[in-house]
């Protein structure tokens, strides 16, 4: 019966422990390892990445427009029915008439709306590029979280088998107890009835566990969690000074890709009030081209088509000069709409300083909250770990019931519990401080 117990209780902790260690034949990953994975396989960056391509794209077309444009046009038309001749008669007759042309044009002024037209492509791509890094920074930071979750989670496991390992040793030692006359079969079955509750609980951390791995797997883009395990980092002392939101925010300001976009687009918006005012300037555009025609009427001679075609050759180059004077107010509407967007963006960009200097504040005081709980857990943890051991040894001299040491069990695996979660949430909440910094993500 002992050597039954004693191999089931192996067998799971065999279980749990290869759940929670990484096989030699697997690479356990490191978060920064997650996070350049994720940024290069995530579909919503490959979006975006593709949005940035559309930009490039809209400012090689607002470049080019300074080029002339070149087209070429081939017609044949044919007339039937009554027509003036050149005697001043009308009779029937059919004509056919081809023609060839080939014309350009170049824009030479347009109130300044190509260049304004340039730039604003190049605001947009810029933008754009600040856009693609904000969602790169949003998937390191979902990556992090999750990674911290599975840390949590290991260390769970652990703290179930130390659970294990303490029952089993109990529940052996009441069985010699017993065979001796010292313990009743009572304390017996009751040590086994916890032990059996924490192999469950062993087993739903284990359970937590996977979840936890096939969350950031999922976030990572692969296509199955299995044989997937992270690194335990070594734990660094932070610092107990974190600063203070204010001083936080305005580094966040420089370099914080969210708020570089909205500036850009801010700036963009001056150059859409331009284009608008453009059109209260002439335009005016160079033309140019050649063009030659083939003409036959029936019944009456006509030169052959080649020799018409040389005859009828001519070239053409003109200047057009274009004065808007009145557009039903359509242009000064488009102006006052431009400067509407222009508002509208300003307090877009005010907005979005203002939901970052909320997040600081509250990355910041979950920071200072996760300190504080974490040498409050350390304290906490010593105590119940000193009160568990004297417990552990009346219980082992008959000085205290298995209640008792049970109860001092209980909380002694809690404190264990509460420490490790404090420890891994600080250093996340630490992490992200530094993240709004302008530091690396990593841990």
């Amino acid at each position: 019966m002992r050597k039954r117990l004693f191999l089931g209780t192996i067998a799971t902790l065999v279980t749990i422990l290869s759940a929670i260690q990484p096989a030699s034949a697997q690479q356990a990953w490191t978060l920064r390892q997650c996070t350049e994975y994720a940024v290069s396989n995530n579909l919503q960056i490959k979006q975006r990445g593709n949005q940035c391509r559309q930009r490039e794209l809209q400012l090689s077309t607002a470049r080019n427009s300074r080029l002339p444009n070149l087209s070429g046009t081939v017609g044949e038309s044919f007339s039937f029915g009554r027509g003036l001749t050149m005697d001043n008669t009308y009779t029937n007759r059919s004509t056919s008439s081809t023609s060839f042309s080939l014309g350009t044009s170049v824009p030479l002024f347009t109130g300044f709306q190509i260049p304004n037209n340039i730039k604003l492509s190049q605001l947009n791509l810029e933008a754009a590029t600040q856009d693609l890094e904000k969602a790169k920074n949003d998937i390191r930071m979902q990556v992090a979280r999750a990674f911290v979750q599975i840390l949590y989670d290991m260390e769970i496991a652990d703290v179930a088998v130390r659970q294990i390992e303490i029952d089993s040793m109990q529940v052996v030692r009441l069985e010699r107890f017993l065979e001796n006359g010292k313990a009743s079969g009572a304390e017996v079955s009751q040590q086994k009835a916890t032990l059996a509750q924490s192999q469950l609980t062993a087993t739903q951390a284990q359970n937590n566990l996977h979840l936890s791995l096939l969350t950031l797997s999922q976030l990572l883009e692969l296509p199955t969690p299995e044989g997937f395990s992270v690194v335990r980092p070594a734990i660094k002392d932070h610092p107990d000074y974190l600063g203070n939101p204010d001083q936080i925010f305005q580094e966040a300001l420089l370099f914080k890709p969210e708020v570089r976009a909205e500036q850009l687009r801010l700036n963009a918006t001056e150059k859409s009030i331009k284009i608008a005012q453009a059109a209260l300037y002439p335009t005016l555009t160079l033309s140019g081209g050649l063009q030659t025609n083939y003409y036959k009427v029936s019944e009456m001679p006509a030169d052959n088509f080649s020799t018409q075609i040389r005859n009828n050759f001519s070239q053409y180059i003109s200047l057009n000069l274009n004065i808007p004077i009145f557009n039903r107010f359509s242009t000064r509407n488009s102006i006052r709409s431009a400067r509407i967007d222009r508002e509208n963006q300003q307090l877009q960009l005010d907005n979005v300083k203002k939901s970052l200097y909320k997040e600081i504040q509250q990355v910041y005081y979950n920071a200072v909250a996760a300190h504080a709980k974490y040498e409050s857990s350390e304290v906490a943890r010593q105590s119940s770990a000193d009160a568990f051991r004297l417990a552990q040894a009346k219980y082992e001299n008959g000085k205290a019931n298995i209640t008792e040491f049970n109860e001092a069990k209980v909380r002694y695996l809690k404190a264990e519990s509460d420490l490790v979660q404090a420890r891994y949430e600080y250093l996340y909440q630490n992490s992200l401080l530094d993240f709004y910094r302008g530091k690396e993500l990593d841990f």
